[in-house]
């Protein structure tokens, strides 16, 4: 599932293309994406709105627009998901077989597609709302992470992927960023003492900055002819030549620790796979 880093990259991408571009049309394929938004509302408030920024909160992007008939900006909130795509192709171009909504711009179209239909393109914030602090914020600080655990008898992996705790990072960051705190990812989350409370603020911060970084330098050509499957960090077996794996224990179940030589383990957490160096990551 794309994570805080992925988003990040999507929304550089998206928001000088959709910038001032107004929605002359609106197509509605899939009901299923927009959660408690009905297809006629869709349209209603939407056509004729312009696009003036899109930005990040979490895992969401969050389109800004505004209308001939409202004062105040419609905010547009869409999710990946698990298999979600958004790009812009040529007006023209027929929609890929799993397209959800269409929003026409002119010589282009915005296309939202999901194979899976586990994302959302939606008028309803609620779940924006109910987000916590962003981890590049000056508000995640090393007190709030004292304070927010204090009372956590979860494992500290499974506490991290609560997005009441921090917003957007998942189950690839989580276990990146306790590698690189040397934290194991079974400790439960009130037992972090202050010293592994800073490492841990300082690795996520890291493992984020490092994957947006890195993930500007991917070119994200979803609507072209001929697109390749990379999406955006994951290895493809037709992946660009200057690709590099970045990720240090997420995915590399039996491959050796590139800091130990110990072979990386995997186990089940939630129902989700965490992955660690069994000796860097000792409890």
């Amino acid at each position: 599932m794309p994570e805080l880093p992925e988003v990040e990259v999507l929304v550089r991408h998206l928001r000088p293309l959709i910038r001032n571009k107004t929605i002359r049309g609106v197509r509605v394929l899939r009901d299923r994406v927009l959660g408690a938004t009905t297809a006629v509302k869709l349209r209603r408030t939407l056509l004729g709105a312009r696009f003036v920024s899109v930005s990040r909160r979490g895992k969401y992007l969050c389109f800004q627009l505004r209308t001939p008939r409202d004062r105040r900006p419609v905010k547009l909130i869409g999710h990946l998901g698990m298999t979600g795509r958004m790009y812009l192709s040529r007006r023209h171009d027929p929609p890929a077989k799993h397209t959800a909504v269409i929003l026409d711009l002119g010589r282009t179209n915005f296309v939202f597609e999901d194979t899976r239909y586990f994302g959302r393109l939606t008028l309803d914030d609620q779940m924006v709302a109910r987000l916590g602090p962003e981890p590049l914020s000056e508000v995640f600080s090393t007190n709030y992470l004292v304070a927010a655990l204090a009372r956590s008898s979860q494992a500290i992996k499974v506490k991290l992927l609560d997005q009441r705790l921090v917003a957007g990072i998942g189950n690839i960051y989580a276990s990146e960023a306790l590698f690189r705190a040397g934290i194991s990812p079974r400790l439960p989350a009130r037992e972090l003492n202050l010293s592994q409370m800073r490492g841990l603020r300082r690795a996520i911060r890291e493992v984020l900055r490092e994957a947006i970084r890195f993930g500007s330098t991917v070119p994200l050509n979803h609507g072209t002819a001929g697109r390749d499957s990379l999406f955006y960090f994951g290895r493809a077996a037709d992946a660009p030549d200057y690709y590099e794996e970045r990720l240090r224990v997420y995915d590399r179940e039996g491959r050796p620790c590139g800091r130990c030589g110990a072979n990386i383990r995997r186990i089940l957490q939630a129902a989700r796979s965490t992955f660690y160096c069994p000796r860097c990551q000792s409890r």
